[in-house]
Protein backbone atom coordinates (compact mmCIF):
# COMPACT_ATOMS: atom_id res chain seq x y z
CA UNK A 1 0.00 0.00 0.00
CA UNK A 2 1.56 3.48 -1.13
CA UNK A 3 1.63 5.80 1.81
CA UNK A 4 -0.63 9.11 1.20
CA UNK A 5 1.97 11.92 0.78
CA UNK A 6 1.19 15.38 2.63
CA UNK A 7 3.85 17.57 0.48
CA UNK A 8 0.93 18.94 -1.42
CA UNK A 9 -0.88 20.00 1.68
CA UNK A 10 -0.54 23.77 3.27
CA UNK A 11 -0.25 23.14 6.61
CA UNK A 12 3.08 23.49 7.95
CA UNK A 13 2.36 20.50 10.37
CA UNK A 14 1.93 17.96 7.36
CA UNK A 15 4.59 19.22 5.21
CA UNK A 16 6.89 18.92 8.37
CA UNK A 17 5.71 15.34 8.88
CA UNK A 18 6.50 14.31 5.07
CA UNK A 19 10.08 14.98 5.94
CA UNK A 20 10.58 13.45 9.52
CA UNK A 21 7.17 12.11 10.37
CA UNK A 22 8.19 8.29 10.08
CA UNK A 23 9.86 7.40 13.54
CA UNK A 24 13.49 6.13 12.27
CA UNK A 25 13.96 9.81 10.37
CA UNK A 26 13.49 11.75 14.09
CA UNK A 27 16.23 8.90 15.93
CA UNK A 28 18.67 9.20 12.91
CA UNK A 29 18.22 13.03 13.50
CA UNK A 30 18.68 12.59 17.58
CA UNK A 31 21.78 10.27 16.54
CA UNK A 32 23.39 13.38 14.29
CA UNK A 33 23.12 15.56 17.02
CA UNK A 34 24.78 13.27 19.21
CA UNK A 35 27.56 13.31 16.87
CA UNK A 36 26.97 9.85 14.18
CA UNK A 37 27.52 10.49 10.95
CA UNK A 38 28.27 7.23 9.44
CA UNK A 39 26.11 4.39 8.29
CA UNK A 40 27.59 1.75 10.46
CA UNK A 41 26.86 3.99 13.36
CA UNK A 42 23.31 4.80 12.80
CA UNK A 43 22.88 0.89 12.33
CA UNK A 44 24.59 -0.23 15.86
CA UNK A 45 22.98 2.60 17.30
CA UNK A 46 19.39 1.93 15.80
CA UNK A 47 19.44 -1.59 15.10
CA UNK A 48 17.91 -0.96 12.21
CA UNK A 49 17.82 -3.26 8.80
CA UNK A 50 20.44 -2.02 6.01
CA UNK A 51 17.49 -1.61 3.38
CA UNK A 52 15.42 0.92 5.96
CA UNK A 53 18.09 2.66 7.20
CA UNK A 54 19.23 3.38 3.52
CA UNK A 55 15.97 4.90 2.53
CA UNK A 56 15.36 7.19 5.71
CA UNK A 57 18.76 8.73 4.92
CA UNK A 58 17.70 9.00 1.81
CA UNK A 59 14.27 10.86 2.35
CA UNK A 60 16.76 13.16 5.06
CA UNK A 61 19.08 13.89 1.85
CA UNK A 62 16.35 14.79 -0.02
CA UNK A 63 14.42 16.64 2.69
CA UNK A 64 17.65 18.84 2.86
CA UNK A 65 18.05 17.73 6.76
CA UNK A 66 21.44 15.98 6.47
CA UNK A 67 23.82 16.50 3.24
CA UNK A 68 25.87 13.20 1.90
CA UNK A 69 29.78 13.71 1.85
CA UNK A 70 32.17 11.50 0.82
CA UNK A 71 34.69 10.32 3.53
CA UNK A 72 36.48 7.48 1.48
CA UNK A 73 37.20 6.88 -1.98
CA UNK A 74 38.54 2.84 -2.10
CA UNK A 75 35.92 2.19 -0.82
CA UNK A 76 33.34 4.82 -1.76
CA UNK A 77 32.10 5.27 1.73
CA UNK A 78 29.87 7.94 2.92
CA UNK A 79 29.43 10.36 6.21
CA UNK A 80 25.62 12.09 6.56
CA UNK A 81 26.18 15.73 8.02
CA UNK A 82 23.43 17.71 9.46
CA UNK A 83 22.40 20.42 6.78
CA UNK A 84 21.22 24.01 8.70
CA UNK A 85 17.80 22.72 7.83
CA UNK A 86 18.73 19.92 10.11
CA UNK A 87 20.44 22.05 12.84
CA UNK A 88 17.11 23.86 13.36
CA UNK A 89 14.87 21.02 14.43
CA UNK A 90 17.04 20.67 17.85
CA UNK A 91 14.48 22.36 19.27
CA UNK A 92 11.77 20.36 18.19
CA UNK A 93 14.10 17.12 19.56
CA UNK A 94 14.71 18.86 22.86
CA UNK A 95 11.03 19.88 23.35
CA UNK A 96 10.31 16.05 22.58
CA UNK A 97 12.67 15.60 25.68
CA UNK A 98 11.21 17.28 27.91
CA UNK A 99 7.31 15.82 26.77
CA UNK A 100 7.98 12.41 26.86
CA UNK A 101 9.74 12.68 30.11
CA UNK A 102 6.82 14.43 31.72
CA UNK A 103 4.65 11.96 30.14
CA UNK A 104 5.96 9.10 29.39
CA UNK A 105 8.73 7.92 31.77
CA UNK A 106 7.43 6.16 34.45
CA UNK A 107 10.78 4.62 35.18
CA UNK A 108 12.47 8.48 35.08
CA UNK A 109 14.46 10.49 33.21
CA UNK A 110 16.79 8.96 30.96
CA UNK A 111 17.52 11.93 28.91
CA UNK A 112 17.79 15.17 30.02
CA UNK A 113 18.34 18.69 29.04
CA UNK A 114 20.91 20.44 31.01
CA UNK A 115 22.84 23.55 30.64
CA UNK A 116 26.27 22.92 28.94
CA UNK A 117 28.32 25.37 31.51
CA UNK A 118 26.57 24.46 34.72
CA UNK A 119 25.36 20.75 34.45
CA UNK A 120 21.73 22.08 35.81
CA UNK A 121 18.43 20.01 34.25
CA UNK A 122 16.95 22.90 32.11
CA UNK A 123 13.31 23.05 30.90
CA UNK A 124 12.18 23.91 27.57
CA UNK A 125 10.02 26.84 27.04
CA UNK A 126 8.25 28.08 23.71
CA UNK A 127 8.74 31.97 24.18
CA UNK A 128 7.55 34.35 21.35
CA UNK A 129 10.66 36.51 19.79
CA UNK A 130 8.80 39.96 19.84
CA UNK A 131 6.99 39.84 23.45
CA UNK A 132 9.18 37.47 25.17
CA UNK A 133 5.97 35.44 26.55
CA UNK A 134 5.74 32.12 27.07
CA UNK A 135 3.54 30.82 23.65
CA UNK A 136 0.95 29.41 25.25
CA UNK A 137 -3.09 28.84 25.14
CA UNK A 138 -5.16 30.65 25.73
CA UNK A 139 -2.58 33.73 24.71
CA UNK A 140 -1.61 32.57 21.87
CA UNK A 141 -3.06 30.30 18.73
CA UNK A 142 -3.03 29.03 15.67
CA UNK A 143 -4.48 31.16 12.80
CA UNK A 144 -4.65 30.97 8.95
CA UNK A 145 -1.85 32.84 7.44
CA UNK A 146 -1.07 35.26 4.28
CA UNK A 147 -0.60 31.79 1.96
CA UNK A 148 -3.45 30.21 3.54
CA UNK A 149 -5.86 28.57 0.83
CA UNK A 150 -9.30 28.26 1.50
CA UNK A 151 -9.46 24.86 2.54
CA UNK A 152 -7.01 25.97 5.59
CA UNK A 153 -9.35 28.60 6.55
CA UNK A 154 -12.68 26.89 6.23
CA UNK A 155 -11.14 24.73 9.06
CA UNK A 156 -10.05 27.36 11.66
CA UNK A 157 -12.87 29.29 10.81
CA UNK A 158 -14.81 25.92 11.70
CA UNK A 159 -12.94 25.07 14.37
CA UNK A 160 -13.89 29.64 15.45
CA UNK A 161 -17.46 28.33 15.33
CA UNK A 162 -17.70 25.30 17.27
CA UNK A 163 -15.13 26.68 20.44
CA UNK A 164 -16.13 30.44 21.56
CA UNK A 165 -13.05 30.17 23.40
CA UNK A 166 -10.86 30.26 19.64
CA UNK A 167 -12.76 33.39 18.91
CA UNK A 168 -9.75 36.52 18.32
CA UNK A 169 -8.62 38.02 21.54
CA UNK A 170 -9.32 41.74 20.40
CA UNK A 171 -12.88 40.41 20.03
CA UNK A 172 -13.29 38.41 23.23
CA UNK A 173 -11.81 41.38 25.55
CA UNK A 174 -14.09 43.68 23.42
CA UNK A 175 -16.66 41.37 25.00
CA UNK A 176 -15.33 41.22 28.30
CA UNK A 177 -15.82 45.11 28.18
CA UNK A 178 -19.18 45.24 27.13
CA UNK A 179 -20.41 42.42 29.59
CA UNK A 180 -18.28 44.51 32.46
CA UNK A 181 -19.94 47.64 31.41
CA UNK A 182 -23.70 46.32 30.84
CA UNK A 183 -23.51 44.29 33.85
CA UNK A 184 -21.17 45.43 36.34
CA UNK A 185 -19.37 42.71 36.41
CA UNK A 186 -17.87 39.53 33.94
Amino acid sequence: MQRKSFSDMRCPIARSLERVGEWWSILILRDAFQGLTRFDQFQKSLEIAPNMLTRRLNTLVDSGLLERRPYSERPRRYEYVLTERGRDFRPVLWTLIAWGNRHFAPEGKSVVLVNSKTGVEAEPVLVDRLSGQPVMAPNFRAAPGPAADERTRSRYALVKQDRPDQAPLAATAKRGRSRATAGGRV
